[in-house]
């Protein structure tokens, strides 16, 4: 407990496989009410494992999941979604064929109540989407469609908002557009889990960290921490840097 607060995401001792094999072996983290915390690592190490299975999306073997005090273990992804926990999927994921507007619109499905307003404080947010609201999300570049993607995940109200690799595939400039983006959804308010290879600039941006190496937790502190630990300097920050 950090302080007298209990933690909105609390994970303990997680463990995933795929049949045989064990992508993700005993997980625990705790992530506070309006924290920017990242997840690094290489790929392959069990970061995206380990949000789609918080998500409902992948089993757990072992360990409990906890959100808002309440154990959502194992619950179904449109009940742990319904609860307001959301995935920014890596590879973005939009729907090319539909317009913004209409793939936005999806992501409210569970907070359509909200729409009208979600959708104003979206545009805000990403002016450039609403002069192309009426366009194919297929024609936007790829920061664009990076911004889509954030933005139908804020549709439906998250009290927590996962973003799995949010760089991938971008220009550094673009890279460096999409960190600010998201320090500015965390600086409103928003409890903010971001799993990224590019450690220099997750850690530039995020408060806290948790290192993932071989679907373990290799190190965690803070992001000053990591910055200054010699491994992770000499692992994670010498080969990938994307800005």
């Amino acid at each position: 407990m950090e302080g007298n607060r209990s933690p909105i995401l609390s994970v303990s001792d997680l463990s995933v496989s795929y049949g045989l094999i064990s992508a993700v072996r005993n997980i625990s983290i705790d992530l506070y009410e309006g924290e920017f915390v990242t997840l690094i690592g290489a790929n392959g190490a069990g970061k995206t494992t380990f949000l789609e299975s918080v998500l409902g999306m992948h089993p757990a073997v072992r360990g409990r999941v906890f959100f808002q005090g309440k154990e959502i273990t194992n619950w179904s992804t449109d009940r742990i979604v319904a609860l307001g926990l959301t995935l920014c999927p890596e590879g973005r994921g939009i729907l090319p064929a539909m317009s913004v507007l209409e793939n936005l619109q999806l992501g409210a499905f569970h907070h359509r109540r909200h729409m009208p307003e979600s959708l104003e404080k979206v545009f805000e947010l990403f002016p450039i989407l609403e002069r192309r609201r009426h366009g194919r999300a297929g024609n936007l570049s790829g920061g664009e469609q990076q911004m889509l993607s954030i933005g139908r995940a804020l549709m439906a109200g998250p009290k927590l908002l996962m973003l799995d690799e949010p760089s991938l595939g971008l220009a550094p400039i673009v890279v460096t557009e999409v960190f600010k983006i998201v320090t500015r959804l965390a600086e409103l308010g928003h409890t903010i889990l971001l799993a990224e290879q590019n450690a220099k600039k997750a850690l530039q941006y995020a408060s806290r960290g948790y290192v993932f190496e071989t679907g373990r937790i290799a190190f965690e502190g803070s992001a000053g921490e990591l910055m200054h630990n010699e491994d992770v300097v000499r692992v994670y920050m010498g080969a990938r840097t994307n800005g």
